[in-house]
C-alpha cells in the first residue's frame, strides 16, 4: 500500500550503529523497509556523539538519515533542560522536511517536550508514538518492578513513593500530569503487545487510540529459517540466552536452574549465554554471576556480545531459546528471532513473554523467578526430546517487515 506522496519522519532515541536496543532496531528496520518500498521517508536518531562544530544535526549515511545531538537531563520528567535551546533548530528542521506523519519510537533521551514541539510546529501532521516499555508509568527504569524486586501490577502516587522515599506522592502525581500533558499531542499510539497496551489503558490512555502492531521481522532472517533444521544431538541439548546481561534479564535464574539439575542431566546440557554489558553492572551483581558460572562449570559457556545479523546462524545451532526475565517485558526481539528460525522457547510466565509464546504450543512457560521450576522444564526437555519436535511444528510465521509497514500505514492514513 503506497502512501501516495505522504512524507514520513521516523524518530528514534538512538541509532542502531551506536545503540542496539530493541526499540532502536525496530525503528530503523521500519525506516529501511519503507525506504526500500520507495516511500518518502526520513530517519532522525538522537545521539550522544560529539557534533562537529557544535551543530545540532549531522548526517549519518545520507541526507535522509539525520543525527540529533541533544541530551535529556531530568530522568524523572524526561525533560530536556541543558539543550532546550536546540528546539528552535529542531523546529527549523521540521519546517524544512515538512513531514505529513511524524512517528516517534521514543521520547527518552530526546526530552518529552519533543511531542508538543512537533504538534505546535506541524499542526496538520499526524503524530504517532510507539510505546516500548512502561517508562511513563514507572520511575523504576520503566520496569513496573518494585524496588524490593516484586512485580508491580499498577502504579499509584502512594505506591511509587513507597519505592522512592526521597520523592513525595505529590511529585509522582505531578509527574503523571506532566507526561500526560505532552502525550495529548499524540494522535495515535502503537504498542507491540496487548499486555503493554492494557497497562497504558489502565493508566489512562484511551484504548481506541492504541493499536497493537508487532515489530516486523527482516525477510532475510525468515528465509534463513526455512533451511533444513538441525537434528537433535543424542548427547548434548543446547539451550541459549540472547540479550543484555543485567539483573532484570534473569541470567542468575538460569544459572541457578542449571546448578539444580541432576548431574546425569547436566552432562547432557550445554547452555550458551550470548550477551554484553556484564562489566557495566554493579560489582555485587558481577560477582554473583561469576560465582554462579564457577558453580555450573562446563555446562555453561559465556559467549559474550553478538551482532544482530548473526542471530539466524546462532539460533540455527541451538535447540531452545530461553527468556528468563524477572520483569514483565513487552515484546522481546529474541522471541521473534527464535520463532522466525523455528526454535522453540522457554520463557517466564508473565507479561509480553507469556503473550508471545503459547505454553505447550510453540514453547514452554515456567514460573518467573523460580530456578527450580526452570530446572524441571529443562530436565523434561532433555528426557523427552520429542517435545521440541512437536512444538517446532506448531511455530507460525512471524510478522514480516512488509506486512508491518502495511499495518503502520493504515494508522498513518486513518
Amino acid at each position: 500500500m503506497s502512501m501516495s506522496g505522504k512524507r514520513t519522519l521516523i524518530i528514534s532515541h538512538g541509532h542502531p550503529d551506536f545503540n542496539k536496543g530493541g526499540a532502536e532496531v525496530a525503528a530503523y528496520n521500519l525506516y529501511n523497509a519503507m525506504k526500500k518500498q520507495g516511500e518518502d521517508v526520513f530517519f532522525l536518531a538522537r545521539t550522544a556523539q560529539t557534533p562537529h562544530g557544535g551543530a545540532a544535526f549531522s548526517s549519518r549515511k545520507d541526507e535522509r538519515e539525520i543525527l540529533f545531538h541533544t541530551t535529556m537531563d531530568d530522568s524523572f520528567l524526561f525533560s530536556n533542560l541543558k539543550t532546550r535551546h536546540l528546539w528552535q533548530e529542531f523546529r527549523d528542521l521540521l519546517q524544512l522536511i515538512k513531514p505529513d506523519v511524524v512517528h516517534l519510537h521514543h521520547y527518552f533521551l530526546l526530552g518529552i517536550e519533543i511531542l508538543t514541539e512537533i504538534r505546535n510546529t506541524l499542526p496538520e501532521a499526524r503524530v504517532i508514538l510507539t510505546l516500548h516499555e512502561y517508562l511513563a508509568i514507572c520511575h523504576n527504569k520503566g520496569l513496573m518492578l518494585k524496588t524490593n524486586g516484586k512485580l508491580c501490577y499498577g502504579a499509584s502516587a502512594r505506591d511509587c513513593h513507597n519505592c522512592f522515599n526521597s520523592l513525595q506522592p505529590g511529585d509522582f502525581f505531578l509527574r503523571e500530569k506532566y507526561i500526560k500533558t505532552h502525550f495529548a499531542a499524540v494522535d495515535h499510539f502503537i504498542s507491540p503487545s496487548h499486555f503493554l497496551k492494557q497497562r497504558y489503558v489502565d493508566w489512562g490512555l484511551d484504548e481506541n487510540k492504541v493499536t497493537v502492531i508487532e515489530n516486523g521481522h527482516p525477510q532475510g532472517h525468515i528465509a534463513f529459517s526455512q533451511k533444513v533444521l538441525k537434528l537433535h544431538d543424542s548427547v548434548k541439548h543446547t539451550f541459549a540466552f540472547f540479550g543484555q546481561v543485567n539483573p532484570y534479564k534473569g541470567i542468575d535464574i538460569l544459572l541457578k536452574a542449571v546448578a539444580l539439575l541432576p548431574k546425569s542431566i547436566r552432562k547432557k546440557v550445554r547452555v550458551e549465554i550470548h550477551g554484553a554489558n556484564l562489566d557495566q553492572q554493579e560489582g555485587s551483581y558481577q560477582q554473583a554471576v561469576k560465582a554462579l558460572l564457577d558453580k555450573v562449570g562446563k555446562a555453561v559457556v559465556f559467549q559474550g556480545a553478538y551482532e544482530q545479523h548473526e542471530m539466524p546462524e546462532l539460533l540455527n545451532a541451538v535447540d531452545w531459546a530461553i527468556v528468563p526475565s524477572v520483569w514483565w517485558e513487552n515484546s522481546p526481539m529474541v522471541i521473534q528471532e527464535a520463532l522466525a528460525c523455528k526454535v522453540p522457547l522457554i520463557v517466564s510466565n508473565i507479561g509480553g513473554m507469556s503473550e508471545k509464546v503459547k505454553d505447550g504450543v510453540d514453547g514452554i512457560h515456567f514460573r518467573h523467578g523460580n530456578p527450580a521450576d526452570l530446572a524441571n522444564v529443562i530436565e523434561r526437555c532433555v528426557l523427552s526430546p520429542e517435545i521440541r519436535d512437536e512444538l517446532q511444528q506448531n511455530i507460525q510465521p512471524v510478522l514480516s517487515l512488509d506486512d508491518c509497514v502495511a499495518e503502520h500505514q493504515r494508522i498513518y492514513l486513518s
